[in-house]
Formats: C-alpha cells, structure tokens, sequence
C-alpha cells in the first residue's frame, strides 16, 4: 500500500471515529461501500477533497487489497444503490405521438404497459427516424430494443404507401443477434408490438439450419428475426433474399462485431447498400439500407470495427450518460470464499431466496460448472433449469421460458443468457463463478434493475481465486471514485489473442541470438 493509500485510510479512520458523530447527529449516513472491516466503509460525505477520477488505480484503500492472502476467506464488503430504479430510468415530458408515431403503433405499446418513453428513447427514436446510420449504446435494461424497433415500425407503415408488392422471403427489415433466445424475444417483441398493423415478422434460428435448406418455407416477410449462424447460411444458399432489405440492426453489436463473428459479419454486410450520407438527404428516389447498431458495452476501438464493416461517413451515435458504469440502483455483494466452500454458499443463497419467493440466475464461466450447479439445486429440492450454449436445440428450446413463466424459479446458465435477455422477473443474479471481463460482468447484472424490475433487486459475487480478486478491484475502484469502468471489451477472443501476441513478443525479447 502507497504512503497516500495509508494516509487516506489514516485520515478516513479518524474521521469516522471522532467527526462523523457530530456530523451526522440528525442525518443518517448514505452508505456507498461498506465492509466487514469497517475501516473501509464508505459513506457519500467521507470523499476527500481532489478530484477522485484523477486518482489513479492503486492509491486508494480498497477493501478487497487484502483478499489475496488465504486468511481473508470469510471477508465481504457491499457497494450499495446510490438512485432508485425510477431515477435511473427517468421518463421523458414528450409523448411517442409527439415523436411522430401513429396512433395505432402506440396503442400498442400501451398494451405492453409502455406509457411514455425515457428521456434516452426520445433522442434514439428520433435519430433513427432522421434517416441516421445509428450506434445506440446505453446500460442494459434501459428499452433500447423499443429504441430501434418503435421507429422501424412506423417507418414501415410510412413506407406501405409507395411500396410495391415483394417477393415471398424478401424483408424490409433485418435484425441480427448473437444467440437464439435473444431473436426469440425480440421476435416476440414485434409481433406484440405490429399487432392489428398488417406487419409479418419471422423468427430464424439456428440448430436447424440444414432442414430449413431442405424444406423451405415460402412466406410474405416484413421483419425478419435471425440468430447469425442461421441467417448467414440461409441468405448464402438463397432461402432468404436480401435485396429489399431497408434496415438493418445488429443487436448486441459489440458481441456481433467481436472476432468470433467479424469475418462471416462483414460477408453479410456487404449484400446492403449503405449510403455515406443519412438517407433522408438522398431523396425519395434512392434505395439505401440505415444501419442501426444496438449495444450495452463498446469497446474503445468501435469506430476501427465499423469501419471495417461499413463505408459509411458518419454513424450517429445515442449514448448514456450511464454507459459503463456500475448499475447504481442496484445492490452488489462481493463475498471472498474458499473454492471448496461455493457450492454450500450457493445452497444457503437459494434456501434464503425460496423462503422469499425470489427468482434468482446463477451465472457460471463454463458448460461443466453451469451443469453441476443445476444437478447441485434439484439434487437438494430447489428446482432449476439449466442453459447453456453446448445444449442441443430440442434441449435448449424452451428453458428460458420455463424461468420467464415462473415454472421455476431459478435458472442456472453460463454468458448465453447475459447478452439481451429482458429478465424483469429476475430479482437476484449469483456469479458462482465470477466473470473475469467486465464487459460479462455488466451484461450478467444487467439481468436486474431493469425498466419494469422490482426496486430490491441484488447481485451476489463469490470470490476465489486470483484472477477474480484482480477483475473485482477494478470494480470496487470505480464504486469508491464514482468513475466510468474501464477497458470495457466484450471482444474475448480478441482480448486472448492480443495477450499471446504479447507474450510471444516479449519472449523473442529475451532469445539472445
């Protein structure tokens, strides 16, 4: 620990002991961290004077510096919710009418008890109905999926006055997702959402593929729903025809455009004719396709990545001011526990949640821990379903909604179910395995606190090993200086990639020839 490290905690401990009495004699403290050493607690008037964003990583106290010694197994501390859930999702004084969304498309979002939009969806939905190639990035849980899809319905019904008949599976719009649940329940999302409005939405997924090339089906399509692995080979093989397509989202973009996807990505891409312009400025005549992107986490090099997948000038972009920062309506529990020790923990958690009915996901890094977690839970009573990406489709079909419907009420998994996934009956989120990237970390939390969620919502991280000690200082940092998460990449691969490179290179440094 530096010497400033030690005068900090100095000082912090001094006040907490003889000032903070006389302070807070009639206001109650607001707590911002706190630990089982109080010496590390956190109230929002203890920051010292100086700006805390400029401190650098290292040279404050952190409850968790200590965690890498054996002896601190038992040891926890909390961040806690600095807003509630309504705060964090203020809604905005202007109406969808008065964005320019017809009144049948609005009834319909009524029935979905979406009333008013937030202030974030204001700004989207107008810049998408502006004809911008659009980047919206925001927090997951904040209804960027309405963002998009709201005004590329009203820009369909538009579009029905001049538009010509189209041939059986040709779209007008084309949303691509990384996995099978998410085009799912966006699938979902449209139909509820085009109800009564003569708009024909499909959902493609992937497990199938080569019976759907076998056997097509023939059908009028307006939106098109597609996980990538399904769409890429249909559209190759001719099942599915592109050249109508007006608009194109990639949800979970940054996943999209990672390396497990960027080269069968940019194939694809290159099928839409993406004006450089915004559209609307190309007049009435021109056929071009808007690119819409949808994401929660960016990584820093997102303008590199585009640009390797579009020629395009400028991409709009929509983004919240709470972008990679820790969800501040939710709680956060980081407990420091034996390996040994985790699947016991993990029982007393759910007993604790069954007692109150709460729906709880237990996030796993890998296939073999997310298996043993759900034969853990049922084998003692808890009744669990299991999903991850290794499952076959007939298997994996359906386990989702059985968590969604309340058939059970826990649902253990691996990242599969962290990217998209709108879990609003979801109240707790356990990492039995903590994530060691935090792009995963804030998708996994991300399952909570969202629009439509219960205020109590808390997300529990068990501690073991070394790695995970270091990804969690970097979180605990960003709590206790109310800074911006940094390094945000969901590019796993690529992250991997560029570490071996490294090595690679500093290991030719040391070869004496």
């Amino acid at each position: 620990m530096t010497k400033l490290a030690r005068a900090c905690l100095s000082l912090r401990a001094h006040f907490s002991t003889h000032l903070r009495p006389l302070l807070t004699a009639q206001v109650a403290p607001v707590p911002v961290v706190t630990c089982k050493r109080p010496q590390f607690n956190l109230y929002q008037h203890d920051h010292l004077p100086g700006d805390l964003e400029r401190i650098k990583f290292g040279e404050i106290p952190l409850a968790s510096d200590g965690w890498r010694h054996r002896r601190s197994n038992g040891d926890y501390f909390i961040i806690h919710p600095m807003q509630r859930a309504y705060e964090a999702y203020a809604l905005s004084e202007r109406s969808f009418s008065e964005l320019g969304i017809r009144d049948p498309l609005v009834e319909n979002l009524k029935q979905q008890h979406v009333l008013s939009p937030t202030h974030y969806q204001v700004e989207g939905i107008q810049a998408v109905l502006d004809g911008s190639h659009m980047l919206l990035a925001a927090e997951t849980g904040c209804g960027k999926t309405f963002t998009y899809l709201v005004p590329v319905v009203e820009q369909i019904l538009r579009r029905r006055l001049l538009e010509q008949r189209r041939e059986f599976n040709t779209p007008i719009v084309l949303i691509i997702t990384p996995g099978r649940e998410l085009a799912q329940q966006i699938g979902g999302v449209a139909e509820k959402l085009t109800e009564g409005l003569g708009i024909r939405t499909r959902v493609v997924l992937g497990g199938r593929t080569k019976q759907q090339m076998l056997n097509p089906s023939f059908e009028d399509i307006d939106i098109l729903v597609a996980s990538f692995g399904a769409i890429s080979k249909l559209v190759t093989s001719g099942i599915y025809r592109m050249e109508e397509v007006r608009y194109v989202v990639l949800d979970e973009a940054d996943t999209l455009l990672d390396d497990s996807f960027n080269n069968k990505l940019l194939h694809l891409m290159r099928r839409f004719p993406f004006h450089k312009n915004h559209l609307q400025d190309l007049g009435p005549d021109i056929h071009g396709t808007q690119l819409i992107l949808a994401a929660a986490t960016m990584p820093s090099n997102m303008e590199e990545l585009l640009s390797k997948l579009v020629n395009v000038e400028t991409i709009e972009q929509v983004v919240s001011p709470n972008l990679h920062r820790l969800m501040g309506h939710v709680t956060q529990r980081f407990m420091r526990v034996r390996k040994s020790d985790r699947p016991q923990i993990l029982l007393d958690l759910i007993r604790k949640d069954a007692k109150r009915n709460v729906p709880t996901i237990v996030f796993s890094n890998k296939t073999p821990a997310c298996d043993f977690v759900s034969l853990h839970l049922n084998g003692h009573g808890f009744p669990c379903v299991n999903l991850n990406g290794d499952m076959i489709l007939k298997l994996r079909l359906g386990q989702f909604e059985k968590f969604q419907q309340g058939e059970v009420n826990v649902l253990s998994t691996t990242d599969v179910a962290s990217r998209g996934l709108n879990t609003i009956r979801a109240a707790h989120v356990i990492n039995f395995d903590f994530p060691l990237y935090t792009a995963d970390y804030i998708h996994r939390v991300g399952r909570i606190g969202r629009i439509g969620s219960r205020n109590d919502c808390l997300a529990t991280n068990l501690i073991s090993s070394q790695a995970e000690i270091g990804a969690v200082q970097r979180l605990e940092h960003a709590a206790r200086t109310t800074n911006v998460l940094r390094n945000v990449d969901a590019n796993v691969k690529g992250i991997i990639r560029r570490k071996i490179l490294k090595n690679m290179e500093r290991s030719d440094e040391g070869i004496v020839v």
